[in-house]
């Protein structure tokens, strides 16, 4: 191995280029709708290169926008090479910004091609004693190999090194000659013409034989190839031409300076600002930091004595973080393993539940307590209860539930930094510890993986070493503080302080009570309903043999693609062309729905509505309740969605249709605790509507709503110029699809789409509309006009969104950004409205009837489990918290129904 140091040159352009070609069938989109494909593909290229090859000294070269000599020299020079795709494009920011938040030089010289650049790098790097890699896949770069100068092809992910001997055996020629070989064959892509009738193997061939292009031009007559023959007597201009157009100059304007092509130090915290935001969650845990971890006292509670002076330190601190080490991320199958306290930054406690000498001894006030644990949390009881005491940690909600679980009712949660940064950030996807360390501490947590192993080895943190864990969980706590420190300035900063404090800190509390209370289901329902789902999915595959004339997996993509496209041709006299796939076609609900009307595509649609709701929620449900309650115990999740909404997962209750027969059949299935309970459901009525009526000043949607009309009739009336009264059902249809496309920025085709109007008609009524309702139009605009002034935009309540898209140079990007500054305020205060209306309910409740409970939220909907007694009165309590949780221009209305089941039966 040469003891040289060693300088790596990328070829930038011609890496984004095969970065974002190689995703061209599956393209990456984030959840935004943009292209991350050559970003991420540059980025990953990028980091294995610095990881496998450890360069001295790096640097990017680019292409310069603006012409070069070969184009002076040569005017139809890349003439035929297509224009770079719009999505490409806007991807180049990007990676010029990975690119130098990893510490990498950029070069890019006005007038010249990548090719020059470096080439002219590579020739004074050896000069001066230097090794040079050029990390590119182009053969052009060939002509400058030396025993210096090498090329590095990453293409294959396999680091391929081409040097003199290589390019010999690939391109039949020494370095020295691809020049000529290049002149003779020409590029297509670049638009060299070279000789015509000279191909690459001729042109190998004619300098192998007469040892350079120019002897090969002066001894023309005695080539073979008639064709090559009459195309180097022709085409003599030409071939010097195109040898000078495919020379790399190494004369560009550029010097070589080592400390210029140093391996600067990243920028982690930009880095994973940029991962974070183009949602590349594997490379944020690439990230390496050099930063050594801060001095901290992490302390292992080992005796009586030193666990008496933590009570003490806990009861007399302003604030503490409470972190639990547990057997289970499930929290109602977790077991305590240890809890860790930290009152100071970078210090902290842990006090193990299975200590090797015992903390608490049994006897007196905890006589009763059966273990160790026991023992623990009794003792720490009057402080985890005392609501005085303020207290808090990342994701407390989960700790919550636990510390429920083991008899301990936690109080006074003041904080909750994952809910800090939610508020701060709702656009980001994750607000895990770990990236919260990375990205607000510079410091890289120890990983879990760390103590439990992974897959088949994976133990339980009851089996990790004390302590391990404590310094696990004591740097948890500690980084959790740390955390929280940070965050509650500028919480107040955003004006976001108030927003927390009132709705969503109390709100982690409503939700751990609903957590723990979870849901009754009805098993014996929920097996008719699998047995009849069953038969009907069993229907529906005769009925789809039948029509496609044989039988075959319906799952299949390329079988299903096969008969639907090639067999029947369903998309032949429609206008519309199948979607093409790498492995055949597309079939997915959206590419099949412009066929929908075909009456196969119809029955595959209705099947796969039936298995995926058989599937996911009849067949599930009864897996998911648990054998202590016998009840479902969802997960809310209140750092999730962007707009606020709350979500749920295991299982997740947000997508069972609502209106649908199906969805009505599975919602029965969810019945009260007891025979003598009933569900009580309160549901805003178009509380979205509502919100843009009071946020826009509409009078005429104002005036609709104090009158309590039918939104959607007068709408219509409004619109189609007709009396109230001689609304037809199909006005009233078309002008429902416009009321709720407004609040999503629904333009004409989806209108059109929608409705089965045309895309003409789709236009004259969205103009209509805003005729009608001016106000409505004058809200749209100026909301995305402080989205592009701000750059953000706010609820009722101040709930922040930022959304980058407004500022892309992508018109559809951009558009998606507009709809988004649009829904957000309203959707957004829908959320706020609802968890202001679930806190005041909880309170209200647990004072005056602490035997009713909230068990569901799922949109603008809340269901109680009610005593059948006073199911009427709490609805009247129901009713009236939810109509007076928020102010607005408008009155609230609320829809109420009790019954045995979820169905409202």
């Amino acid at each position: 191995m040469s003891s040289k140091p060693r300088l790596f040159l990328v070829d930038g352009t011609a890496l984004a280029y095969r970065s974002y070609f190689a995703f061209i069938r599956n393209p990456l989109y984030n959840s935004k709708g943009q292209n991350t494909s050559a970003v991420y593909g540059y980025t990953t290229s990028l980091l294995r290169l610095l990881e496998k090859e450890a360069p001295d000294r790096i640097a990017v070269v680019f292409d310069s926008a603006e012409p070069t000599f070969r184009h002076e020299k040569f005017a139809d020079y890349k003439a035929t090479r297509e224009k770079m795709p719009d999505e490409m494009a806007e991807q180049l920011p990007l990676i010029d910004e990975v690119t130098r938040a990893l510490g990498i030089t950029v070069i890019e010289r006005p007038g010249y091609e990548a090719d020059d650049v470096i080439g002219t790098l590579a020739k004074k790097a050896e000069q001066a004693g230097w090794e040079c890699y050029i990390v590119t896949g182009d053969k052009d770069f060939m002509q400058l190999v030396s025993d210096n100068i090498k090329l590095l092809d990453i293409r294959k992910g396999n680091h391929e090194v081409i040097d003199r001997q290589a390019v010999i055996e690939r391109f039949g020629v020494p370095p020295e000659k691809v020049r000529d070989v290049l002149g003779l064959m020409g590029d297509s892509s670049d638009n060299v013409p070279g000789v015509e009738g000279v191909g690459e193997k001729t042109a190998v061939a004619l300098v192998k034989e007469f040892g350079s292009l120019e002897a090969a031009l002066e001894n023309a007559q005695k080539v073979k190839s008639k064709r090559a023959r009459e195309g180097l007597l022709k085409g003599r201009d030409q071939a010097l031409l195109s040898r000078e157009l495919v020379t790399i100059d190494l004369d560009a304007p550029v010097d070589f300076d080592p400390e210029n092509f140093g391996r600067h130090e990243p920028d982690p915290q930009r880095l994973i600002e940029l991962f974070e935001r183009l949602e590349f969650p594997s490379l944020i845990e690439r990230i390496q930091l050099d930063t050594a971890p801060d001095k901290a006292a992490y302390h292992t509670v080992r005796t009586p004595e030193e666990f008496d002076a933590l009570l003490e330190r806990l009861r007399k601190a302003e604030e503490f973080v409470l972190d639990l080490e547990t057997t289970s991320t499930v929290p109602m199958e977790a077991e305590i393993v240890g809890l860790a306290f930290a009152a100071r930054e970078r210090e902290a406690f842990y006090v193990p539940a299975y200590p090797e000498t015992p903390l608490v001894e049994p006897g007196g006030l905890f006589a009763s307590a059966q273990s160790q644990i026991g023992l623990i949390l009794e003792r720490l009881r009057p402080i985890l209860e005392d609501p005085a005491v303020r207290k808090g940690g990342q994701n407390i909600k989960y700790d919550m539930v636990v510390l429920a679980n083991h008899g301990i009712e936690l109080k006074g949660v003041a904080f909750d930094t994952m809910v800090e940064s939610y508020l701060l950030d709702p656009s980001q996807r994750q607000h895990n510890l770990d990236l919260l360390a990375l990205k607000h501490l510079n410091f890289k947590k120890t990983p879990t993986s760390e103590l439990l192993g992974k897959g088949k080895k994976q133990i339980s943190m009851r089996e990790v070493p004390i302590e391990q864990v404590a310094a696990y969980a004591c740097e948890d706590a500690d980084i959790t503080l740390r955390l929280h420190k940070l965050f509650t300035p500028r919480l107040e900063e955003h004006g976001l302080d108030q927003l927390y404090r009132e709705v969503e800190i109390p709100l982690v509390s409503v939700l751990a009570r609903m957590e723990l209370r979870g849901v009754k289901v009805d098993l014996d329902l929920l097996h008719r309903l699998s047995a009849e789902f069953a038969a009907r999915i069993d229907a529906l595959k005769v009925q789809i043999f039948e029509m496609a004339g044989e039988e075959f997996n319906i799952n299949s993509t390329q079988q299903l693609g096969h008969i639907l496209f090639e067999k029947l041709k369903i998309h032949v006299g429609t206008g519309v062309r199948p979607r093409k796939t790498k492995t055949g076609y597309g079939t997915s609900v959206a590419a099949l729905e412009a066929f929908a009307s075909h009456p196969l595509v119809g029955l595959i649609l209705q099947y796969r509505k039936l298995t995926k709701l058989k599937g996911t929620y009849v067949d599930a449900f009864p897996a998911l309740v648990n054998p202590k309650t016998g009840r479902i115990h969802t997960s809310f999740n209140q750092t999730v969605t962007a707009t606020g909404r709350l979500s749920s997962s295991d299982p997740n209750l947000q997508n069972i249709p609502i209106r649908t027969e199906l969805g009505r059949k599975i919602r029965q299935a969810f019945i009260p605790g007891d025979p003598d309970r009933r569900l009580l459901c309160a549901d805003y009525s178009q509380i979205e509507l509502r919100i843009l009526a009071h946020m826009s000043g509409d009078p005429t949607l104002i005036e609709a709503f104090r009158n309590d009309e039918d939104i959607h009739r007068r709408t219509a009336s409004e619109i189609f110029e007709v009396p109230f009264d001689q609304v037809s059902s199909e006005m009233r249809s078309r002008a429902k699809a416009i009321n709720f496309g407004i609040i999503y920025g629904m333009g004409a085709q989806r209108l059109a789409h929608d409705t089965g109007i045309s895309l003409a008609e789709a236009n004259e009524f969205i103009e209509r509309y805003f005729r009608r309702y001016p106000l409505v139009k004058q809200f749209i605009e100026a909301t995305k006009s402080r989205a592009e002034r701000d750059g953000f935009v706010t609820t009722l309540l101040g709930r922040r969104r930022y959304i980058p898209e407004i500022f892309s140079q992508d018109p559809r990007t951009r558009a998606a950004g507009e709809r988004i500054a649009v829904n957000t305020p309203i959707q957004g205060s829908a959320a706020d409205l609802i968890k202001l209306a679930m806190v005041r309910l909880d309170q209200r409740l647990a004072s005056e009837h602490p035997d009713a409970w909230m068990i569901l939220q799922v949109h603008d909907e809340l269901v109680f489990d009610v005593p059948h007694q006073q199911a009427d009165a709490l609805g009247r309590i129901v009713r009236d918290e939810m109509e007076r949780a928020m102010k607005l221009d408008v009155p609230l209305k609320v829809d109420l129904a009790i019954g045995t089941n979820w169905a409202k039966d």
